[in-house]
């Protein structure tokens, strides 16, 4: 009432002296209306200020993981007395780091064309000057430094907006633009500010979020490069709060946008390090797998994740059964949330990630599967699932004895199941190894038992027990008649025949006189294995004449048809060498006089080890090729010198074909009577052992 009642007075006041004033709506007297338009103004200035309004969801863990530190931050960022009077600073912590290098150079810069445009454009030396002021002004506050950093980056490479994940560009885009000079300032300065880095990731992602809400917002990239550059010093830094993020996606879900950027900032760890992008994509990728808009990016991440590292084993301990089997239901169940295209991309890289889970060691881990493999293989399942799922149990049955005892404490609660697997095992019988078949016997045995208590009770289907005890009964048909090994059947016989045959002999003093000679004579079998050996023996001897009379004359016919082209031939093939080694020793000059670079390229691109490497190999074939290769073809050189000479000698000096004749025929009769007098001392042999014995 006192404030209504002051507006007239005061309107009377500036009126004429015994006047009513009419006062109009909207008008006010001089003094009470300029109190009120400063206050409006002041009202109307705070709204007009860039900054935009915070994320509406104010219940988030994201917001309030920040509104402390902020406050913290805004309280930190007062200069000290006897520092020169710093540029004004925004209260907001979001755009602390952004105002300070636009202040000084009023209106922002216009966007260039393309990130590289705006790359190349940027001044380094304004770059530093700017850090170094920001360094001076808040000696003690390191935070405020690479704010200062992201926000000039951000401000000065302004260019159209990409789509949140940039799936258009590289793995490391738009870092990978940056120059050498820009990465050694990033470093530094990063490493200067070690204890404030994880505050400034949070910073970076919240200050994106804010920018996503602007309908004309700046681009992205500044923000981008500083998380590259700091995820690249240090990946753990984006796995310290995954439950405060997974929270923001939840919050955001009807923001694509917003989701989409925190997942690629996150993301941005993996690429270092194996170990950490796994725990992103555990983290906060799995649990949104089903959402529609963020599904293709978290397959796409995972499928480039485990191109880039493909040494798995910095990852092993990282996805245990808890995650394992709800990817395995993604990638195998049909009608599930992700698309048929998906849903293959994630089925070709499941096999790695069942190497991820299974770790270094299945053997000692499967039986700790083996349960939900079992309890998904139904009757019902279907059958790309089913046949993964078979496979998955034999080779836990296979690899792990433990499995054994798990599947018999699951037997009466997943009949169907077990039924299933038995039925695997008996087509599989024959590939299956031995200890795995006697491992199961004795789980098989406890089967039929159990069956039997089962159907006099009562409990559980009759049509799956009545599965399980077919399958079983078969199984033990498999394991009592395994078949005849003929091998060894055979070998036993052999060496019974042997034995009986030398006894025989032994007794009766010679071959002639045993029982077996009897036999064999009385039934045809010996005097039709001599008249077989005469005849061999008569036809070989006529091949031998014939090869005696025929060859030197055959011989002599080709050599005389042959000779002409063989030397023509010899002389062409010569020539042809003389010609090959020339023009390879002029490519070598040429590579070498040519080519110098070609050392110093490998030099500056190989690694140490590999040069050090490569000259080790290179004396070793120096050292074999002057000490075994080269002495080597001189002794077969001389060898055949010799050789030569001796025929030269043997022959008169006059190498004809008469006299090779000759030399062949007497090599093979002196062969041929080598072979009689081998073959008789081993017959004496073989009888006088026989004999003796």
């Amino acid at each position: 009432m006192a404030a209504a009642r002051a507006a007239p007075g005061t309107g009377t006041a500036g009126a004429a002296p015994g006047r009513w004033e009419v006062v109009r709506k909207g008008r006010r007297g001089p003094a009470g209306g300029a109190g009120s338009r400063r206050a409006l103004g002041e009202a109307n200035a705070g709204r007009a200020l860039p900054v935009p309004a915070p994320i509406a969801t104010s219940s988030t863990i994201f917001q309030l993981g920040f509104e402390r530190a902020l406050r913290k931050q805004n309280k930190e960022q007062v200069p000290p007395a006897a520092a020169p009077e710093p540029p004004q600073r925004k209260q907001h912590g979001g755009k602390s780091g952004k105002k300070a290098p636009g202040s000084d150079r009023g209106t922002a810069p216009g966007r260039s064309r393309s990130l590289e445009e705006a790359m190349k454009a940027l001044d380094l030396a304004e770059l530093q000057k700017e850090l170094q002021k920001s360094r001076s002004v808040f000696p003690e506050n390191p935070s405020v430094w690479v704010k200062d950093l992201a926000g000039y980056l951000n401000y000065k490479l302004q260019a159209p907006r990409s789509d949140p994940v940039l799936s258009q560009h590289p793995h490391d885009y738009p870092y990978c633009l940056v120059g050498k000079e820009l990465r050694n300032i990033i470093r530094s300065l990063l490493a200067k500010a070690s204890d404030v880095l994880e505050l400034f990731f949070d910073h970076c992602i919240y200050t994106m979020l804010q920018e996503l809400d602007k309908a004309q917002g700046e681009s992205l990239h500044g923000y981008r490069i500083c998380i590259q550059a700091l995820l690249l010093y240090r990946p753990r830094i984006a796995t310290t709060n995954l439950g405060k993020y997974l929270e923001v996606l939840r919050s955001q879900q009807s923001r694509p946008a917003k989701c989409l950027t925190v997942l690629w900032a996150l993301g941005q760890a993996g690429f270092t390090d194996l170990h950490e992008g796994l725990k992103v994509w555990l983290g906060v990728m799995l649990p949104v797998l089903g959402i529609k808009s963020l599904s293709p990016y978290a397959v796409s991440y995972l499928d480039r994740l485990l191109m880039m590292h493909p040494n798995l084993t910095k990852g092993f301990g990282m996805i245990g059964p808890k995650d394992f089997f709800p990817l395995l239901d993604f990638a195998f169940m049909p009608n599930n949330s992700l698309s048929p295209s998906l849903q293959e991309q994630l089925r070709r890289l499941y096999p790695r990630l069942k190497v991820l889970a299974l770790g270094a060691r299945p053997e000692a881990a499967l039986h700790t599967y083996f349960p939900s493999f079992l309890s998904r293989a139904t009757p019902a399942c279907p059958p790309a699932m089913k046949e993964e799922l078979l496979t998955s149990l034999s080779q836990c049955l296979s690899l792990d004895p433990l499995s054994f005892s798990v599947w018999r404490q699951l037997y009466t609660k997943h009949l169907a199941q077990s039924s299933l697997l038995l039925n695997h095992l008996l087509q599989s019988w024959e590939s299956s190894s031995k200890k795995v078949q006697q491992s199961l016997q004795e789980t098989v045995r406890s089967f039929k038992v159990t069956n039997e208590e089962l159907a006099a009770r009562g409990a559980g289907g009759d049509t799956d027990v009545a599965a399980c005890d077919t399958a079983c009964k078969e199984l033990l048909c498999k394991m009592r008649g395994r078949g005849l090994p003929w091998a060894r059947l055979l070998l036993v016989l052999l060496l019974l025949a042997a034995g009986f045959l030398l006894h025989d002999v032994h007794t009766h003093g010679s071959f002639q006189a045993s029982s077996c000679a009897r036999l064999l004579h009385s039934s045809g079998v010996l005097p039709a294995s001599q008249l077989a050996w005469q005849k061999v023996s008569r036809a070989s001897l006529q091949g031998y004449r014939w090869l005696e009379h025929s060859l030197a004359q055959h011989g002599s016919v080709a050599l005389s048809v042959l000779w002409p082209q063989l030397e023509l031939l010899w002389s062409t093939a010569g020539e042809v060498a003389w010609a090959v080694t020339q023009q390879g020793c002029a490519l070598l000059a040429w590579l070498h006089g040519s080519l110098p670079w070609l050392g110093d390229w490998l030099q500056s691109r190989l690694p140490e080890a590999l040069l050090h490497l490569a000259e080790c190999a290179r004396e070793l074939l120096h050292f074999l090729l002057h000490s075994c290769l080269l002495p080597l073809l001189q002794g077969l050189a001389a060898l055949l010198q010799r050789g030569w000479q001796r025929c030269l000698d043997s022959c008169s000096g006059d190498v004809s074909w008469q006299c090779v004749r000759d030399h062949l025929m007497s090599f093979t009769y002196s062969s041929w009577l080598y072979v009689q007098d081998a073959t008789l001392a081993l017959k004496d042999w073989a009888l006088a052992m026989i004999s003796g014995h």
